[in-house]
Parts: structure tokens; C-alpha cells; sequence
């Protein structure tokens, strides 16, 4: 019957749309590298742990400042935002401070955040000795966690660099098949989340 063909192709097109969108959401992080590297607007960097070189010190006669944003991928029901919107540290000090994440869904969720720096050139001097980028997050249904974020930016940064941006976009991640999503979870990561001030080392 005509009806119970138009309802097959119906079904058709909408297992197609599905499959597309699940593809197009492995797509986004590198989709989002690829913009930036064209465009050339944000730097990527490191995806390893930096270490602090020994005897390194800190530029006490500079002062750069440190913007911290946070975006979020249309399909991630999750609120993300730095600790501080901003803070000004010496060349060569070591800096602590932390992004705060919630799942506001009712389901267990991994979430996958990918760092940029801008302006571009001065990503290279930005170096991350612990980040939560380095790993993927799984947050359980309406918890909440502190995510720490360690860094320094390398005394020989171009004295041309006044301010840095570092951003972070927080992409959906398919958990992990026959685990649990927040096995890896510790207890000091489901804390509820309280501001505080930047720790420096």
C-alpha cells in the first residue's frame, strides 16, 4: 500500500539522519583543530603533561594576564566554567587554579575538552604541567567536579605577548562499552564545587 511505502522511506531517511548526526559528534574535535589551524586564530596546545624545568625562575619585572573562557558543544547538557574569569602571574611562576564542571542531565556523561591559546604565538610558551584536557572527564547525572589545571608560561615569552587566552570547548564523549562512565571517578572529583583562590607553587 502507498501509505506503508511512504512510512518505510520515512523510517529510512530518519535512520539516516541518526547515523549522521553520531557521526558528525566524532567529528567535532577534529573539525574544531582543523578551523583553527586555517583561520589562525587560537593556538593549540600540548597534549602531553609538561615538566618544570629544573632551577626555572620566575620574571617577577613581567606580568602577563591570563584570560580563562569555557564553551560547550551544543549536544553536552553540562555547565563549565572557570574558576577565575582572569588572573595576572609572572613569566616562569607556576599557577594552579581549576575549571568547574556539573552535569545538569540526569544520565552518566564523559565530556572530552580540547584547549586553545590565543593569540596564536604565544601557545608554544604555554605549557600545561596538569590539565584535565589530558584525559577524558566522566561525570554521573546532576554531580558535580573540580577539574585542576597546572601551568606556567615560560620566562623567554616574547615580550610582545601581554595577554593570553586560554579557552577550552568541552565536546560530548561516548563512554567507554561495558564500563561503567564514572568508574574513574575519586572521591575529590565528585566534590561539590567551591570557588577558590588561585594556588601559586
Amino acid at each position: 500500500m502507498p501509505s506503508n511505502s511512504s512510512n518505510k522511506k520515512l523510517t529510512i531517511k530518519l535512520l539516516l539522519a541518526t547515523a549522521m548526526m553520531f557521526g558528525f559528534g566524532f567529528a567535532l574535535v577534529p573539525l574544531y583543530d582543523i578551523m583553527c589551524d586555517a583561520l589562525g586564530i587560537n593556538g593549540k596546545t600540548s597534549e602531553v603533561a609538561a615538566i618544570q624545568p629544573t632551577g626555572m625562575q620566575a620574571d617577577i619585572s613581567r606580568t602577563i594576564r591570563v584570560e580563562f573562557m569555557a564553551h560547550v558543544s551544543p549536544d553536552m547538557p553540562w555547565e563549565f566554567k572557570p574558576e577565575v574569569v582572569s588572573m595576572d602571574v609572572h613569566p616562569g611562576e607556576v599557577i594552579q587554579t581549576e575549571y568547574l564542571a556539573f552535569n545538569q542531565s540526569g544520565e552518566d556523561l564523559v565530556g572530552q575538552a580540547v584547549p586553545s591559546v590565543s593569540p596564536g604565538t604565544g601557545a608554544a610558551y604555554f605549557n600545561k604541567i596538569e590539565c584535565f584536557c589530558f584525559n577524558q572527564q566522566p561525570l554521573e547525572g546532576k554531580q558535580q567536579a573540580s577539574m585542576p589545571l597546572i601551568f606556567y608560561i615560560e620566562p623567554d615569552v616574547p615580550d610582545s605577548i601581554h595577554t593570553l587566552t586560554l579557552s577550552y570547548t568541552l565536546y560530548k564523549f561516548p563512554p567507554q562499552s561495558g564500563e561503567s562512565s564514572t568508574a574513574s571517578l575519586s572521591g575529590s572529583e565528585k566534590q561539590t564545587l567551591t570557588p577558590q583562590t588561585k594556588v601559586r607553587l
